[in-house]
C-alpha cells in the first residue's frame, strides 16, 4: 500500500459535494447526521448521477495498474470506499479526500471498523465497535488506520522481499507506529495468501522488466524503447513491491547489480 497521488476534482463537482456535505452537517444530532449520510450517499452514488460519475472517473486515476484496489493493489476496485466510515463520521460522507476505490475483499472486512488514539489515552480505541452500536459520536483522536490518501503507508510498513513477502510494521512494538501498522494489516488482511502470492509474482515481473531495461540500455537501444520499459514498470500492478525494491535494493543480492547498472531506476 502506497500513498495515492493527489488528483483535483473539477470545480463544479467539488462544489456539489460541498453542498451535499453542508446539508448533512446542518442536521441537529449525530444520529440524524448518520442516518442522512447513509441514505443520501446511497441515493447519489449511482451510475446515473453525474457528480458521482465524475468522482469515480477521478478515483480511477488514483488506481495502480488496471483499476486495482487502493488498499491491496490486487483485486479490481468496485466500491467508493470511505476511509473514515460514514456510519461514524457523517461529516466526511461527501469529502473527496475521504474516498478511494476499493475491492470487496478489502472493503467488506473493513466496513465500519475504525480506531483512534484518544487525546488523553494511550490505548487503541475501536470506535467502530464501541460507538456505532450505541449511536454515539466518536471521541476526537488520531486515526489508527493508515490513510493512503493523506500519508505514505510505506513510512509505517516494510515488505519482506527476501522470504515471506508479508507486510510487517516498521516501528518497534509498543509504539504508535507499530500499533497503526498492525491494526491496518489486520483490518484489511493484507497478508492473506492470495496477496502474498501475487506480490511474489509482481517481484519476479518487476525484476524481469528491469533486466530487460538494463539489457537494452547496455546495447544503446533507442530512447523510445527504454521509455516503453519504464512506463511498463510505472503502470504495473502492486506498486508497493517496486517501491520496496527501490528502498531495500542494497539488502537483496539479486537487485544490487541491476540497480547499480541502472541507478536512474531508483527515481521511477
Amino acid at each position: 500500500m502506497i500513498r495515492l497521488p493527489e488528483k483535483a476534482l473539477p470545480e463544479a463537482v467539488g462544489r456539489q459535494l460541498e453542498r451535499w456535505q453542508a446539508e448533512v452537517d446542518a442536521l441537529g444530532s449525530h444520529a440524524e447526521q448518520v442516518a442522512a449520510a447513509k441514505k443520501r450517499f446511497h441515493q447519489r452514488n449511482t451510475p446515473r448521477n453525474r457528480t458521482f460519475v465524475a468522482v469515480r472517473r477521478h478515483l480511477l486515476k488514483l488506481c495502480s495498474g488496471a483499476m486495482r484496489c487502493g488498499y491491496c493493489e490486487d483485486s479490481a476496485a468496485d466500491a467508493v470506499e470511505h476511509i473514515w466510515p460514514k456510519d461514524l463520521y457523517p461529516e466526511w460522507v461527501f469529502a473527496w479526500r475521504n474516498y478511494l476505490y476499493a475491492c470487496r475483499p478489502c472493503n467488506g472486512p473493513k466496513s465500519n471498523r475504525f480506531a483512534v488514539f484518544p487525546p488523553r489515552g494511550r490505548k487503541v480505541l475501536e470506535v467502530g465497535r464501541t460507538h456505532r452500536l450505541l449511536g454515539k459520536r466518536p471521541p476526537p483522536g488520531e486515526s489508527v488506520f493508515i490513510d493512503p490518501r493523506s500519508e505514505d503507508p510505506m513510512e509505517l510498513l516494510d515488505l519482506d522481499l527476501r522470504g515471506t513477502f508479508h507486510f510487517v510494521p516498521r516501528a518497534p512494538k509498543g509504539t504508535r507506529g507499530y500499533a497503526r501498522a498492525d491494526y491496518t494489516l489486520n483490518v484489511l488482511r493484507l497478508n492473506r495468501e492470495v496477496l502474498v502470492e501475487a506480490r511474489k509474482d509482481a517481484f519476479a515481473s518487476y525484476r524481469a522488466r528491469l533486466v530487460e531495461y538494463v539489457w537494452l540500455r547496455v546495447r544503446r537501444a533507442p530512447a523510445k524503447a527504454l521509455r516503453l520499459r519504464v512506463h511498463a514498470i510505472q503502470r504495473a500492478p502492486h506498486p508497493t513491491v517496486w517501491r520496496e525494491m527501490q528502498r531495500s535494493w542494497r539488502d537483496v543480492e539479486e537487485l544490487q547489480k541491476l540497480f547499480r547498472k541502472a541507478p536512474e531506476a531508483l527515481e521511477w
